[in-house]
Parts: C-alpha cells; structure tokens; sequence
C-alpha cells in the first residue's frame, strides 16, 4: 500500500515539473516572439527642422462696409419736396440727396436781404451827406481866414457832421445785423438740401416714413461706402493680447465653402464691448471678456456683401525669433511626467529627454534635447526602448 502511495507520488511530481516546462518554454519563447515584432514594425520619422513657429488663432465676424450715412426724418424742416438719388446709385461726397421744401425759407431770406439792401443805400446816402458836410466845413474855414464868415459857422457844420457820423455808424451795425440773418437764413436754406457725406451706395430709400415730431429710428436714405469692405466681430480676452495690428488673416466666407481672402488686422480695440464682461465661458472656467476688432480685406470685395458671416484665421508668431527648431506634437509622449523623443540613430532608437519652448497647432519647439536635421519618430508606439533596433523605417518631409 505505501508502494503505490510513493509512486503516486512521483508521478505527480513529474507531471508538474513537465508542466513548469512547458510553460517555460511557451512563456520565454512568446516574449521573444513579441520582442521580435516589435523590433520588426516600421516606424515613420521626420527630420527636426527649423521652422517659423505661429499660431492659428480662429474667429468669427460679419462682413460691413468701410463706412456708411443713414439719413433720418427731420420733421422741424417741414417735408420732404423732391428725392435727387434712386436705390444702387453711386453717389459722391457733397452730392444732394433730397430737398426738404424751403418756400418759406426763400421768403424769409428774400426779405432778409431786401432789408440789408435798403439799410445799405441808406448807408451810403449818410456817407454822401458827411462827405458834402466836409467841403462845407472846408469852405468855412476858408472863410474865417478872408474874414468873410466866423467860427460859429464852422463849429456848427463840425456839430452837424458828428450827428451824421453817429447815425452812419448805427446804420453800418443795422447793416451787419442784417447781414448775420442772411447768413443763418442762408445756413438753414442749405441744410433743407440733405446731401451725401460718403462716395457710396444708395441701398435704401424710404419715401413712407410716416412725419413726426421727433425722427424715426428709420432712415429715409442708406447709403454705404464704395470703398473695400471690412470684417467686424470679437474675440476672447485671450486671444486679444497675441493679435497686433497688420497681422496677415484669411478669410473664409460661410457662403463660399472652398474660397479665402486675405486680410490684415486694422485694430483691436483696448475696450470690450458692452457685454464684454457676459461674453462667454472659458474652456478652463470662468467668465471670459470679449474685445471688437475690425479686419480690412486687401483682396478684391467686389463678390462680397454687406452682411456675410465668415470665419478669420490669424497668423500670429510665438516668439520673436525668425525659425525654431521644431518637431510635431505627435513625436512628444510622456513617460513619468517627462517628455521623450525617440530619434532614429543608425538603425537603432535614441532615447532623448526633450525640453520644449512653444508650440503651434502642429509644432512643438525644442530647446534641449534634438538636434537640427535628426530624425524623429513621429509614430511612437507603447514598447520603445532605447537601444531599440529598427528593421525599416518610413521617412516624411
């Protein structure tokens, strides 16, 4: 009976050692085979390479004219007698647009300058009496010297010629007076021809605005400007503080999906607008303050319109110099909380720490760690080592 124990026994034990052999072997043998795979797999690479590093910044905006002049009621002058443009007229600065009617206005300035007229000539009949009232007193004079007339005589003419010159002098004040009338008259008669104060567009005409005592908030004429239309809109107050005027943008109208145009930045504004404060929420947290900035279009506008929506994208430089040295995002994993490149060293891979400066939608700058012209995996995969062979490799400029 103990005999057979024992040889149950060693069986046993051989199955097990057979089994801690087998599994040995399957287990060492998988490992290679893995490691073999890994080693055979090929890896895309791309040369560390200097270049300018920006910033695709993308906004939104509505497309409006250079300038534009609404014209409104003005129910104090009366109505209106006769409209001058028609709607799609190009219209110069200065060029009427429609008369009010100024009959009365005419009478008045009419009378106005009857009344200058008149206070003129009496004007210069008074210079005529102290001009005659001169060669009196000269003749008097001459006749206290001959002993022919006394200086009663002469101090009486100087009496009479004071009178004059004071009446003379209260009809040249009647004469300006006057005149100051005419000029506002004249003021108020210009006014009553409303004219353009733009080179434009005539887009609207509204001859029904109903008359009231104060204007309506509808123009009567709307005109805009012929020159270049411009982009309007807002952007965060992180976005603000990287743009700087002239920076290159690229226009992309909603209604023509594969067109651009370019542009440039013409201003940011230093204040938000009016619900700048209520403008949104950042992606991190918190309330996000939005800033007006206008956009020129140096392409031709000329199939643009008032009123498109379209989106901008700004190019804006990370630093200040010309190139850096940059690999792409996807080249960079984190392994501890450090960033790692693995760089292609004939045939083999180069484990680097990288330290990295800024980064654009594509590029990540080096400043420690690669070299100009090395080439970097851009494809790594979980399993890279250094000292890693590398059977094949694809390369990509």
């Amino acid at each position: 009976m103990k005999k057979k124990a024992w040889i149950w026994i060693a069986s046993i034990v051989v199955l097990l050692l057979i089994a801690g052999g087998i599994t040995y072997f399957v287990n060492g043998e998988s490992t290679r085979v893995v490691s073999d795979v890994m080693e055979q797999v090929p890896v895309t690479v791309q040369k560390a390479s200097e270049r300018e590093l920006v910033e695709s910044i993308l906004v939104t905006g509505e497309i409006v004219p250079e300038s534009e002049q609404k014209v409104f009621l003005e129910a104090d002058k009366g109505s209106i007698n006769e409209y001058k443009v028609v709607e799609n007229q190009a219209v110069k600065a200065g060029e009427p647009l429609f008369l009010y009617d100024s009959s009365k206005i005419d009478t008045e300035f009419s009378r106005a300058v009857r009344h200058r007229d008149l206070t003129q000539k009496r004007g210069e009949i008074e210079q005529n009496q102290i001009a005659e009232v001169n060669k009196r007193i000269a003749e008097a004079k001459k006749n206290v010297a001959s002993e022919e007339g006394t200086q009663d005589e002469v101090n009486q003419l100087n009496n009479e010629k004071i009178q004059l010159e004071i009446q003379y002098e209260a009809t040249k004040a009647e004469i300006a007076s006057a005149q100051d009338e005419i000029n506002e008259i004249d003021t108020r008669k210009k006014e009553m021809t409303v004219v353009s104060k733009i080179d434009g567009i005539v887009v609207k005409i509204n001859q029904n605005v109903a008359q009231t005592e104060t204007s309506t908030p509808e123009p009567i004429v709307h005109i805009i400007s012929s020159q270049p239309y411009k982009v309007i809109g807002t952007m965060s107050e992180f976005d603000a503080v990287k743009i700087k005027q002239a920076q290159p943008v690229i226009i992309r109208p909603k209604v023509y999906k594969d067109r651009e145009w370019k542009g440039a930045v013409e201003t940011v504004s230093q204040f938000p607008n009016e619900d700048g404060a209520n403008g949104g929420e950042y992606a991190g947290g918190g309330n996000v303050t939005m800033y007006p900035f206008k956009v020129a279009i140096t392409d031709d506008t000329s199939e643009l319109r008032q009123g498109f929506h379209v989106s901008l994208e700004i190019q804006v430089k990370l630093n200040d110099s010309e190139k850096s040295l940059v690999i792409p995002h996807t080249a960079l994993v984190n392994e501890g909380g450090v960033d790692v490149a693995y760089v292609l060293v004939d045939g083999m891979l180069s484990r680097r720490e990288v330290q990295t400066g800024g980064m654009s939608d594509e590029w990540m700058e080096v400043v420690e760690g690669v070299q100009l012209g090395e080439q970097v995996v851009i494809t790594p995969y979980e399993g890279m080592y250094d000292g890693m062979e590398v059977v094949s490799y694809d390369e990509v400029e």
